[in-house]
């Protein structure tokens, strides 16, 4: 299992703060900081902590972890949590993400632009899908059975499962396991 210290010093987990910050940031810096903005302000990491669910049966989670950072010129909030089932070094492991994009409407949109296309291939597929009115997009690579759902929650939440080795019919195994009503209340 990955420590915490391991988690937030991972170069996947400070890519997509990276990304995010920038998208975050990019809009405001190319507008001018001349006009004051209302912007929503995030919420905090604590109450997006309650929406990672438990370990299913016959795995192991990490602890929850978020954090909230203001920047000056943005905020961004984001909750983790690790599972994996087994000690192998192949073990089939599930890692569920949530960022609060409330800050910024530029990311959602640029981000959810690509959620439009289909494809199968032999190596596996990408496709659009909406889920109980949320758009998401779902991508599964057939080699080293990985794969990744991405699902937009209240117009404000980009959640993301993350599978390795297990079958594309878990993604929405592990997305069923996410409270989607109560992630869509925390305000």
């Amino acid at each position: 299992m990955n420590s915490i210290s391991s988690r937030v010093f991972s170069p996947r987990w400070w890519l997509v703060v990276l990304v995010a910050m920038i998208a975050l940031v990019f809009p405001r810096l190319c507008n001018g900081q001349d006009e004051p903005k209302l912007v929503p302000d995030v919420v905090d990491f604590q109450k997006l902590l309650p929406s990672l669910p438990d370990a299913p049966s016959g795995w192991t989670a990490d602890k929850p972890e978020g954090s909230t950072t203001d920047t000056g010129v943005a905020k961004i909030t984001t909750a983790h949590r690790d599972y994996k089932k087994g000690d192998a070094d192949n073990a089939p492991t599930t890692s569920i993400s949530i960022l609060d994009s409330a800050a910024n409407p530029e990311f959602v949109s640029a981000t959810t632009a690509s959620w439009t296309v289909t494809q199968t291939t032999t190596e596996g597929y990408a496709k659009s899908l909406d889920v109980d009115g949320q758009p998401g997009f779902e991508t599964y690579e057939n080699e080293g059975k990985h794969g990744s759902l991405w699902l937009l929650v209240a117009k404000r939440y980009l959640l993301q499962v993350e599978t390795t080795a297990q079958d594309a019919k878990d993604l929405q195994k592990w997305l069923k396991r996410v409270d989607l009503k109560k992630l869509e209340a925390v305000k």
